[in-house]
């Protein structure tokens, strides 16, 4: 609705996951490159945690952009699933045809299909999103699918993304064996207030920007720290609604008075 009042091409602070719009932070450059080492390294499990929007499923979504054609990929988004629902789903995402019902099938299959990529020199990298959603039982079996290994090698790289949740319910004694076997993690923090107006600029210009407007003040920018804590999908939020709101009042440059009205607004209060 306001790109064209702003001479955009694109909404720029859209709240989903895309990679075109990612912002390499300090955080979010160590993130990919643990990310990547990992997956390389074949050290089996990494765990990647953070706060609900600070970014951890579009550096995944990079982080796919970035791999070669010798890395096949699963990636798994819903973690609600049941046992057998999850094999089913990695052995689809990876293209593995089976004619297989049962676990035990289905295990077999997959690991007929890790020997024929490492013979190829190919990796295999598991993704589970909100895999602080997954159940003791699930995790378990998650484990059971790193004993898929050869001699000297991991034959399946699997990368366990959540919220903070995750690290806590890793710590139950009942998934010991499996934690000890995760050689990757990092927790993604949000942006530093410094950051946050380079992420604001970074996203404009992306969407076609070019400097005239739209203009955020510095002590909105403030504002929208204050707000966010840094954290990239609420400042999304705000500064979204913060152009609506200027759109609609003929405003170019965005004002304190702007993103506290929006706020406002998005935190169910009004005005009167």
């Amino acid at each position: 609705m306001y790109e064209s009042f702003y001479s955009l091409k694109r909404k720029p602070f859209a709240i989903t996951s895309n990679p075109f719009f990612l912002y390499l932070s300090q955080r979010h450059k160590e993130a990919l490159s643990y990310l990547t080492y990992g997956i390389k390294e074949r050290v089996g499990f990494i765990e990647i945690t953070g706060e609900v929007g600070t970014g951890k499923t579009t550096i995944c979504r990079a982080l796919l952009n970035q791999l070669d054609e010798k890395t096949k990929t699963a990636f798994i988004f819903n973690s609600s699933l049941s046992e057998l629902q999850l094999l089913q789903t990695i052995i689809e995402d990876l293209g593995i045809k089976t004619d297989k019902k049962t676990r035990g099938g289905l295990f077999s299959d997959l690991n007929r299909f890790l020997i024929e990529q490492l013979a190829l020199n190919n990796n295999v990298v598991v993704i589970i999103d909100e895999a602080q959603n997954l159940s003791l039982r699930l995790l378990e079996q998650i484990r059971m699918l790193s004993n898929l290994e050869a001699e000297n090698e991991k034959l399946l790289q699997i990368v366990l993304v959540g919220q903070p949740e995750l690290r806590e319910k890793l710590n139950s004694p009942k998934l010991r064996q499996l934690r000890q076997r995760i050689s990757v993690r990092y927790h993604m923090k949000a942006l530093d207030k410094e950051e946050v107006p380079r992420y604001i600029e970074h996203r404009l210009k992306l969407a076609g920007a070019n400097g005239a407007a739209p203009v955020f003040e510095e002590k909105a920018i403030g504002e929208i720290y204050n707000y966010s804590g840094g954290i990239p999908r609420l400042i999304n939020i705000v500064c979204d609604k913060a152009l609506l709101t200027g759109f609609v009042l003929e405003k170019r440059v965005i004002e304190p008075s702007i993103i506290r009205q929006c706020i406002q607004e998005i935190e169910g209060g009004s005005d009167s």
